[in-house]
Parts: C-alpha cells; structure tokens; sequence
C-alpha cells in the first residue's frame, strides 16, 4: 500500500485546488444574486444570471465533496467509533468508505454519467426564457462524485497503509 501513497497525495492535490477555487465561486454567486436583486427592482432582471448563480452554488456542493471528505468534515456518528482504538477506527473508516461512500459515489457516476452526455449532444437547454444550456451544470455531478469516489480511494490507501504500520 505504500507503493500507492504518492497517488493518495496526488486526489489530495486535486481535490485542494478544487478548495482553492471554490470560495470565488461562492464569491461569485453573491454578486449574482445580489445583482440580479437589484437589476429585478428595474424590471430588468435575468434567467441566464439566475441559473448561472445555481451553476456556481451546485459547483461549490459537487465539487467540495471530495475536499470534505477528505478534511473529515462530513456529517458522521461517533458513537460508536468514540469506543474504539486507534485501530479500530482505521477500521470502521476502511468499512465506511467501502460499504457506504464508494458504493455510492460510484453509482452517482455511473448514473449521471449519461445524463450529461446525453445532455451535451443534444444541446440542451434551459427551458428558461434567455437560459443557459444544461450540460455545464449536468457535468457537476459526474465530476462532483469522481473526485468524491477519488478521495474515497485515497483515504482508503492511506488507512490500509497506516494499518500496516507495527501497532504501538
């Protein structure tokens, strides 16, 4: 499992410029909505500004996942885990990403996967007067949940590889 670390460091990386970038779309989908608030009071607001502020907040959910996880900041119950060693809750991480976050990121993938194609070969569009086409926002979610399934497998490497270490 060692031979694998430089790959775990590598979806670290990735999914860190993924963190780098997503706060300026948060910034991004503010000035959107707040410009879109005030070009509505002049009768002159935008379904095209609109969906792209939803583009950007999607983004930041889709594309955040992986970083999440891998800061171990997503939603989890210690219950159990509190109880147990450090072994043991190499473990029960090693059992969660393979019983519940690989399988469905997975799944997630493999089922938008040809939504988005789908979507981008038939040009599709918002159904919005003056929107914008659907398979930007489409391609969030495949992207989202491959690099949510890539930091899976890196934590799943770097938890096998701690494993491996003599027990002190």
């Amino acid at each position: 499992m060692r031979l694998l670390l430089p790959l775990a460091d590598l979806i670290d990386r990735l999914n860190e410029a993924c963190g780098r970038v997503l706060p300026w779309a948060v910034l991004a989908a503010v000035l959107l909505a707040v410009g879109n608030a005030l070009a509505r009071k002049f009768d002159a607001g935008s379904n095209a500004l609109l969906e792209a502020q939803w583009y950007l907040v999607s983004a930041v959910f889709l594309l955040g996942a992986g970083r999440v996880l891998k800061l171990d900041e997503h939603v989890r119950i210690d219950l159990i885990t509190s109880r147990l060693g450090p072994r043991g809750r190499l473990w029960a991480d090693i059992a969660g990403l393979l019983t519940m976050v690989l399988p469905v990121a997975l799944l997630m993938l493999w089922l938008s996967w040809p939504w988005f194609v789908a979507s981008w070969a038939s040009h599709e569009v918002s159904a919005s007067a003056g929107g914008l086409p659907l398979w930007p926002a489409r391609l969030l979610v495949p992207v989202g949940f491959a690099l949510l399934a890539a930091q899976a497998v890196a934590l799943l490497i770097r938890r096998i590889a701690a494993l491996s270490e003599p027990a002190e």
